[in-house]
């Protein structure tokens, strides 16, 4: 596939390069302020910020380019907006909160021991660089469990993205807990997400939960 990467000198862009590019795909790093050149092209990513985000995409998909968004902080204008774009064109638009395809697990568990407990909170922790807060991926932990759940974000130097879900009822509690030591944690679900962009259907999508079904 061609592919157009928005925020090749980002950390995560610049960490999915060699994966992508290991996978098979021909990957044209642009940087936020670069024009982009979607001739041909497959795909289009975003891992950039969210001031920029929604300009990148809405471009790519005037471009009839399908899209895959891993920065967090679109407002939900923004996303109806996407959402338009992509169906006058035609076209798949993907959000996914967190591709390391652990965290979307942890949130499948947490909705499903949800059940069984009578609290439940969520705590998210990430590098001190990261300009939202909550984090894209304990907001959409928190849309799952029924979108009243309380919400603790943390930014410390030394950390990437750390995630726990503590569910609690009498007498006992239950953590999940999911980890991402390295950036390169992200490019499978990328690389996964790829292969099931095309048989999405036209508009905004979001998550990775429908591609791994397919797979299962």
């Amino acid at each position: 596939m061609k592919i157009v990467l928005f925020g090749r000198e980002g950390k995560v862009g610049a960490s999915l390069i060699p994966h992508l590019e290991e996978a098979g795909h021909a990957v044209a790093g642009v940087e936020i302020e670069e024009a982009a050149d979607f001739t041909d092209c497959d795909a289009a990513i975003d891992f950039t910020d969210p001031t920029s985000v929604h300009g990148n995409m809405k471009r790519a998909l005037e471009a009839s380019a399908p899209c895959l968004v891993g920065t967090s902080g679109l407002t939900d204008e923004a996303i109806g907006d996407l959402d338009e774009t992509a169906l006058a064109n035609d076209v798949a638009c993907l959000i996914v909160p967190n591709f390391a395809i652990g965290a979307v697990l942890m949130m499948r568990f947490a909705e499903t021991a949800a059940a069984y407990f009578d609290r439940v909170e969520v705590i998210e922790l990430h590098h001190d660089t990261k300009v939202d807060a909550p984090s894209g991926t304990a907001k959409a932990t928190a849309a799952r469990l029924g979108g009243d759940v309380p919400i603790h974000s943390v930014r410390l130097p030394g950390l990437v993205a750390h995630q726990e879900v503590i569910l609690g009822t009498t007498g006992q509690t239950l953590t999940l807990r999911h980890d991402t030591s390295s950036r390169d944690a992200f490019a499978p679900g990328v690389l996964l997400a790829l292969t099931g962009l095309p048989a999405l259907p036209p508009g905004v999508s979001h998550g990775l939960d429908a591609i791994l079904d397919t797979k299962s």
